[in-house]
């Protein structure tokens, strides 16, 4: 045991401690939001009009292409099945595990990203209770499709519970999470390919929310928009007020502690 927390000292950059202190602090506001996001529940009716307020807000502007997105995605067939694995699975693997990478190799960059973090969380649970909103794919009568609910099952894509709501599209936190992801690892990786591909990554993202119905473009939209202000929140409040610890950097550093 005592070799083990020697040799921890190697890769873990400010010791146990810290890092524990960064795992309860994403474990809060993480369950936090799950936990108030769940109880949005019991306005179905109110998710549903909102929705239909979202397409029309679409039509209106000439731009209510998801049901065409998606067709041409199943068309494929290969298409739609990789952007269902990555639905399900992408914002959980890829966000954890860019946490992880990016608290052990660029530590100094770190705590401005859980705070853009924390803030963006937060700004969606605030979008979650004023502007409820079913997911298209609960809306066949447009021509939507849930390509997800194998992955799923119907029974979680159909209720909420207390860890999960349906009727929370409204920002996608799938798109909010790709660009807090994808823009940093697209600054601080060295490879010139990395580094497309990171750039490309939210895109990506975008399209798989809305090829598989879970999204319409308005909500990515505005989940591009809470990331924007989280990171702008981040950098001129936050990091303002801790620059030597809560400002972005570029270059790793030796270790200090910082949380």
């Amino acid at each position: 045991m005592a070799r083990a927390l020697r040799w921890s000292r190697h890769w873990l950059p400010n010791g146990w401690g810290d890092a524990l202190r960064q795992l309860l602090v994403f474990g809060i506001a993480y369950y936090a939001y799950r936990l108030v996001r769940g109880f949005v529940d019991g306005q179905v009716v109110t998710a549903f009009a909102h929705a239909r307020e979202v397409i029309s807000i679409e039509r209106a502007l000439h731009l209510f292409f998801e049901p065409a997105v998606q067709d041409w995605a199943q068309r494929t067939g290969w298409l739609i099945k990789v952007a269902n694995f990555m639905y399900v699975n992408s914002q959980f693997v890829v966000t954890t595990t860019f946490i992880v990478w990016l608290y052990l190799a660029r530590n100094r960059s770190f705590y401005y990203v859980r705070n853009m973090f924390a803030i963006a969380m937060g700004l969606a649970l605030v979008g979650y209770i004023v502007f409820p909103t079913a997911p298209p794919r609960f809306m066949p009568e447009w021509g939507f499709e849930d390509t997800v609910s194998d992955f799923v099952g119907d029974a979680a894509a159909s209720s909420a519970t207390v860890l999960y709501n349906p009727f929370a599209a409204v920002p996608s936190m799938h798109v909010a999470f790709a660009l807090m992801v994808g823009i940093p690892c697209a600054v601080l990786v060295r490879s010139r390919v990395l580094k497309a591909l990171w750039a490309l990554y939210p895109l990506i993202i975008t399209f798989v929310v809305i090829s598989t119905a879970n999204h319409f473009w308005f909500d990515a939209a505005v989940g591009g928009l809470v990331a924007a202000v989280s990171a702008v929140t981040a950098h001129l409040a936050l990091a303002r007020i801790r620059p030597e610890a809560w400002s972005f950097r570029r270059k790793p550093v030796t270790a200090e502690a910082h949380s």
